[in-house]
């Protein structure tokens, strides 16, 4: 639990618990169902595992989660408790997508970007067997810069590491450019026509591509007409 806020209001007492740093982003991972510590820790991969177990430990103590245990395997999940708070963070993600406009470069994080897509492969839309994507990033760090995803129509994998198998498209890509794809604040078209994304592949596997993701799930949400209102942005002055 968090520091005591000292408060008999309701508010007061659920932020104790889940206002501690990575708590709701914990439970966000969570929502999507059972998970692994190692399927968390790439979710947050600036997290130290030692923070994560002590964030699931209290989650668990709290009664928000639970652990399961099958013989060496260890799976994390939401409680009827935990549940409840779904709409929650979904809730939060649609204020945030709507009012936290700007990304600075720290936030933009290949690693965090694939392994959303993995999660959101839309299976029933990917080619028999086995497709493997190549993203290239060219502008980051040479060690982010490569990543493979592996699809099947029934699963998909992420990898930083080349997994040997031929590729069957390449994505070269400004990194937030591909963000803002995936964020639904530009339209694959636009990435596309632009030059910000470009696709390499046989024709129908490259006009397929866009098909095969779902978008995150807040890319559908509303924005203000106004931009210059976003939250944390200073207005200009005159």
């Amino acid at each position: 639990m968090g520091a005591s806020y000292y408060q008999f209001c309701p508010v007061a007492k659920t932020m104790e618990l889940l206002d501690e740093r990575w708590t709701m982003l914990v439970v966000r991972e969570l929502v999507g169902g059972d998970r692994h510590f190692n399927d968390l820790r790439r979710g947050l991969p600036r997290m130290s595992p030692t923070l994560l177990s002590k964030r699931l430990q209290h989650l668990v103590a709290a009664g928000v989660a639970e652990r399961h245990k099958a013989g060496a395997e260890v799976r994390y999940r939401l409680s009827p408790a935990g549940r409840e708070l779904a709409p929650i963070v979904s809730a939060l993600g649609e204020w945030g997508i709507r009012w936290i406009g700007h990304l600075g470069d720290q936030d933009l994080d290949p690693k965090i970007l694939l392994w959303d897509m993995h999660h959101r492969v839309d299976h029933d839309a990917v080619p028999a067997g086995r497709t493997v994507i190549q993203f290239q990033f060219p502008a980051v760090a040479a060690a982010q810069r490569n990543w493979w995803l592996v699809l099947t129509p029934t699963d998909a994998d992420v990898c930083d590491a080349d997994p040997g198998f031929d590729v069957a498209v390449r994505v070269t890509a400004d990194l937030r450019s591909m963000i803002e794809v995936w964020l639904g604040d530009l339209e694959w078209s636009d990435a596309l026509r632009s030059g910000a994304v470009d696709i390499q592949g046989p024709e129908d596997l490259r006009r397929g591509v866009p098909a095969w993701f779902k978008l995150i799930s807040f890319a559908d949400v509303p924005r203000p007409a106004r931009p210059e209102r976003t939250v944390g942005v200073p207005a200009a002055t005159p």
